[in-house]
């Protein structure tokens, strides 16, 4: 059963919170970066699949976007 404490509960150590807000955005930089080379692959997989491009012309397109794309979300 549960046991009843009658003073203050020792909750551990205290929290790093510098340390907590740099792994946090350490997860939405990765995420937002991350997010962009899975849509710019998408685009350029496209490109190549369904248009006359080719596969250097998507892949040139791809690079293109990644570096737009870190550009405009720096």
């Amino acid at each position: 059963m549960a046991e009843h404490h009658s003073g203050p509960v020792d909750v551990g150590a205290s929290m790093d919170y510098p340390e907590h807000e740099k792994t946090y955005l350490m997860f939405l930089s990765a995420s937002k970066y991350g997010t962009l080379f899975c849509v710019a692959l998408l685009i350029a997989m496209a490109a190549a699949f369904f248009t006359t491009m080719g596969f250097f012309s998507s892949l040139v397109l791809f690079i293109l976007l990644n570096v737009a794309g870190f550009f405009f979300l720096r």
